[in-house]
């Protein structure tokens, strides 16, 4: 995969490592999940694939049963997904997804990230043709698996690529067939340890290691924030 994409996921990972950061927002997307398409995993994929990656990240299951009831109860929030755009420290682009009940809020912590570390916001859309929406699920290679026949079969619901960093499995797919490609997997009983769409930039920008600390610094502000659900980057 590359001793960039190492470094970034590393430092991404460090920074989730705290329960108190990783919960509340895993928390958010399976409440979102359970109230837009009903609270039967096994009859709502999206409500299923968040409960797999909050497994994947250890979360109890007291905690995704909480979050799966607080999306059926009567005080249950509202919430509202949406995007911020802007330029960070060293010019480094950053695209943030939100899921908040209170875009006034949102808006104004998202805008004071941006300028206490001298960047600034930029008008919504001005940043999407600069990063390619796909569809990426990752997942261990059990041994008696053929890669190259699932790639085969896979590519027919939308599989563009398959990457390999050890024994995981990167699978790569437009966004559009998320779903198509999760029922595809499950079919094939391939369980998945983590599953989401991300945003991948199209021209990734090298930044220096002096450079980088004040960038992962800025970073950690917009992660931090609960509201902030995702946080893309132009860093190669």
């Amino acid at each position: 995969m590359g001793r960039a994409f190492e470094y970034r996921r590393a430092a991404k990972e460090k920074r989730w490592a705290t329960m108190s950061r990783i919960f509340p927002k895993l928390a958010r997307q399976i409440t979102i999940a359970a109230k837009e398409g009903g609270p039967d995993p096994d009859m709502n994929p999206k409500l299923r694939l968040a409960i797999q990656n909050a497994k994947a990240s250890n979360m109890p299951k007291d905690n995704i049963s909480r979050a799966i009831e607080r999306a059926a109860g009567k005080d249950a929030a509202d919430y509202t997904e949406v995007n911020y755009e802007g330029k960070g420290p060293h010019g480094v682009l950053v695209f943030v997804e939100c899921a908040t009940d209170n875009t006034t809020r949102t808006v104004a912590n998202v805008k004071s990230y941006f300028n206490k570390s001298g960047g600034s916001l930029v008008p919504t859309g001005s940043l999407e043709f600069l990063f390619d929406r796909k569809a990426v699920f990752e997942f261990e290679k059990p041994e008696d698996l053929d890669l190259e026949e699932l790639e085969l079969e896979m590519i027919d619901h939308g599989l563009e690529k398959f990457e390999v960093d050890d024994n995981t499995v990167y699978a790569y797919a437009d966004y559009k067939d998320f779903g198509t490609m999760s029922t595809a997997f499950e079919e094939k009983n391939i369980e998945m340890t983590k599953a989401n769409l991300q945003r991948i930039p199209n021209a990734p920008v090298e930044f220096t290691d002096e450079q980088m600390v004040e960038i992962e610094k800025a970073l950690d502000k917009f992660e931090d924030d609960d509201d902030v659900q995702e946080v893309f980057t132009n860093i190669a």
